[in-house]
């Protein structure tokens, strides 16, 4: 029993692992759009070194990303000093600190995939829109949306899964604060470190497989229901 039960804790650790991502992924959702198509349709100065910004965190080791963001989010960091003072919003040591951590970490991944269904996209379609009077919102909206929906729903998924298995980046800016900060990857480093942990790592591991299969399967059944649409279309 002591291998299958979960103990308050390690529930505790789930609901915040996946509220931490599920607000970390619709957080950067709009960000991650209006990226993707600045990146995909934009031409511009400096495109190359933007594009190479929003990537960086997936080449940086994940602790030195958490660092920059206790630098500049902390409570004496040039953000975070600003936000506690004058709004009295602290992330740092707190889930939303970890939330924002998660989402940084996971964004790279998203706007590569929306941006990629957004340069699959036939220019033509959104062109002979606008031949007939549509306005550029109208054509993002009927046409543009509709068929990157599925780069948007693979770009959630991976968001989803890289903010649920984030570790560097969140132990280094938010701690590792039982109830508040501990998340699914920290509760199972805490287990690893214990004497007698290795059930309890094991049981959040398995956790960990479920909702990632979980949420993989989700992804695939939207990603099917939106292509027959499209094609009916």
């Amino acid at each position: 029993m002591d291998v299958i039960a979960l103990s308050a804790e390690e529930w505790t650790a789930i609901r915040l692992s996946l509220r931490v991502s599920i607000v970390a992924t619709l957080a950067s959702l709009p960000f991650g759009i209006a990226l993707a198509l600045l990146l995909a349709r934009g031409r511009f100065w400096g495109r190359s070194v933007l594009n190479g910004i929003v990537h960086l965190p997936l080449i940086l080791p994940p602790v030195v990303t958490g660092y920059i963001l206790l630098i500049l989010f902390g409570r004496r960091g040039a953000i975070g000093s600003f936000l506690a003072e004058q709004l009295g919003i602290v992330l740092s040591f707190r889930w939303t600190g970890a939330a924002l951590a998660c989402a940084v970490m996971g964004f790279p991944l998203m706007v590569r995939s929306i941006r990629l269904s957004i340069e699959a996209i036939d220019a033509k379609l959104e062109e002979a829109a606008g031949t007939l009077g549509a306005s550029p919102l109208f054509v993002f909206l009927t046409v543009t949306l509709p068929l990157m929906l599925p780069g948007v729903i693979a770009g959630m998924i991976l968001a989803f899964a890289k903010a649920m298995g984030e570790f560097g980046a969140t132990i280094t800016f938010v701690s590792n604060i039982p109830g508040e900060t501990q998340t699914l990857s920290a509760a199972i480093y805490t287990f690893t470190q214990v004497p007698g942990g290795d059930a309890g790592a094991l049981r959040l591991t398995l956790v960990a497989i479920a909702i990632s299969m979980l949420a993989l399967l989700a992804s695939e059944a939207l990603a099917r229901v939106i292509g027959k649409r499209i094609e009916g279309e």
